[in-house]
This record gives structure tokens, sequence and C-alpha cells, in this order.
């Protein structure tokens, strides 16, 4: 529908357009472009965007503005999310990765209202007067990642947390096994996009690492590449010779002349030169995945063969922290429950030492 409410922007710059409140629409955008200044990558701009424009489009149906809701209306905000039907699902039909036949993924709803909740928390710090309707569970026993180490972790103070989250089913990160790879691998024809894919398989890269390097970053000769990762922190990650020749190819042969900074690069069209964005991305591993006929080869399925295979191999818990830039060990020991291999050979020497201690 003409003039419709909808997301419109690119890169850090997200915003929503079209029929509805104007102070309403002002926050939004007021708190988009505070993310954005924050530093709060691209990708979790543009997923608040998208977040806010659903809950906005839903108080359109209910006749609310911003200032009228209430810990109610989240609450009703909450069953919708919980209870409408999409495109797709079916009373009868309850699929086994959700357990629920209607509704969006717990993730999905929680993310929803974490922005709802980042929003009103805004408002609250530019208008102290201003009351977030979101409602506040008693502190949480456990601290914040940031406050779990350092000199000064014993002072840190748990946080309280909203009452407005669902319970997430925790599921391990999946990777491909080796047939999977060797196929996706297999449809990459130009250097770039296999130096793309060899940076997240090899080193454990995540896509907005990946289209955020530069061509400083990348040492070929010495075989490094200085990564900026969530919350511009900075790694330094072993280059595989493989990779960095297909860099170096990419970089003599195929990159097009441009004055970008950026080490990848859009190769043909109109955009050619233009640094090559997220959705640029996606669209080149949604064809290469059905060309390959693996559907599970994305970006991110790369980084988790890479974790599964630090894994197998026994590598040590804080390496793979420091690899993968986890900000705690907890996110690198899930991929030791992905390794068959590495817990196989623990459980034997397990029960090898059992055996022998048994009279």
């Amino acid at each position: 529908m003409k003039g419709a409410l909808r997301v419109s922007g690119g890169g850090e710059r997200w915003r929503l357009v079209g029929d509805s409140s104007a102070p309403d629409l002002e926050l939004c955008n007021n708190y988009l472009a505070y993310l954005a200044d924050r530093n709060y990558s691209p990708a979790s701009v543009r997923a608040y965007a998208f977040d806010l424009l659903h809950f906005t489009r839903w108080l359109h149906t209910e006749g609310l503005r911003f200032e009228a809701v209430d810990t109610d209306a989240l609450l009703r905000y909450l069953a919708a999310c919980r209870t409408t039907r999409r495109s797709g699902q079916h009373d009868n039909v309850i699929p086994l990765a959700s357990g629920r036949a209607l509704g969006f993924a717990p993730s999905t709803i929680n993310r929803r209202l974490a922005a709802i909740s980042g929003l009103f928390s805004f408002l609250e710090m530019r208008d102290p007067s201003a009351k977030s309707p979101v409602p506040r569970s008693p502190a949480a026993r456990r601290s914040a990642v940031g406050e779990r180490s350092g000199l000064l972790a014993h002072l840190g103070r748990p946080k309280a947390r909203s009452k407005l989250s669902l319970r997430e089913p925790r599921r391990l990160p999946r990777g491909l096994d080796r047939t999977e790879t060797a196929a996706l691998l297999a449809s990459f024809r130009s250097e770039r996009d296999r130096a793309i894919a060899g940076l997240m398989l090899f080193s454990g890269l995540r896509s907005a690492e990946v289209l955020g390097l530069e061509v400083t970053n990348v040492d070929v000769g010495r075989g490094w590449v200085r990564v900026v990762g969530k919350g511009d922190k900075e790694r330094s990650v072993p280059l595989d010779p493989e990779v960095a020749s297909l860099i170096q190819s990419y970089l003599l042969a195929e990159r097009p002349e441009t004055t970008s900074k950026a080490l990848f690069v859009v190769a043909k069209g109109p955009h050619r030169g233009q640094p090559l964005t997220p959705a640029g991305l996606r669209r080149v591993f949604r064809y290469h995945r059905e060309r390959a006929g693996v559907p599970a080869g994305h970006p991110h399925a790369l980084r988790h063969t890479f974790g599964t295979a630090l894994a197998e191999a026994g590598v040590d818990l804080l390496v793979m922290q420091a690899l993968m830039g986890h900000d705690h060990v907890d996110s690198s020991a899930a991929y030791v429950h992905l390794a068959p291999i590495h817990l196989r050979a623990s459980y034997d020497a397990a029960r090898a030492r059992q055996r022998s201690q048994q009279p």
C-alpha cells in the first residue's frame, strides 16, 4: 500500500518512514541513530529497525501511540507475537524445531522485546519524567558478560532483567560436514568469494568482520589478519596460506580499481568498486548454497565449522576464545559439545581409567 509504514535506509542508517504518528516515528528514528552512533553493527541496527516496525504496525492496529503504551499493552503484544499465524503455519502441523504451530520463534520475540525495552530506556534518558512500561525483575544472579573478567570483576553488580522474555531452547551451533563443506566451496568461482568463504572457514570470521576488513588489515606475507569484531574489539587471527594466496590473487588480478579502502568490493554492475554490503553477501551465499545443494550453507555455518574443528583438535578453550573473538569462554565451550571425536576420545580415556582402577 502506498505510503505504508516501512523500513528505509542502508548501512548503519536505517529509519522508519510512512503512515504513522510523526512523534512516534521521530522517537524510533532517533533511537536507531543513537544505536548507530554507539557503533552497533549495521546488522543489529537493521534488525532493531524491523523489530520496531513490527511493534509500530501492531500499535497502529490497536489504535495506540507510544505515549499510551503500558505494561498491559506490552503483554498483549507478547501474546500476539506468540499466537499470530504466519505464512505456511497450520494448527495441526507442529514443527519439531520450534514445538509450536503458531507464532514467532522465542528468539525473535525476545529480540523484539529487547528493541522495545531499549527504545523506552532511550526515552527515559532523554526525558527523566517519562517512565518505561517494561517491567523489571529483581537483579539477576549472574553478572553481565562484561563484568565476569578483569581486575574489578569482583565489584560488578548484578543487573536487573526484564520480565518480558520467553524461555529459549538452548541450541548448539551447527557446522557443515565434510561433504557439505566440499560441495559449497566447489561452487564458488571467483577469487573474492573463495577468499570470503576461506576467512570464515579457516579463520572463523563473522560476516560483519569479513565485510569490515580493509586492504591494510591483511598481512599476506606474515599470514595475519587484523579483525574488528563486536563492540569494536580488535584481534589478530592467523591467515591460512591457501586463503592468503586467494586474497593476493584477488588483489592483483580481480579487484576493480577503486578508491574504497574495503578489502572486498562489488566486482561488476552499477555498484562496481563499492564495498560489498551485507545484502550482497547474503545474495552470494543464497545463490551458491542452492547451486551446491547445501541448504545449511550460510556464512555463519562456516564459522561454526571452524569452531567445531578446533574443538575436535583439542584446542584449549582460551585459545578458541581468542581466535573466535568470544566475549566469554562459555561461548567457546559450546563447540566442545559439537565435537564427537573430541568427546569420544575423552569418554574412552575416562572409561580406561575406570577399568584400570577396578580390582
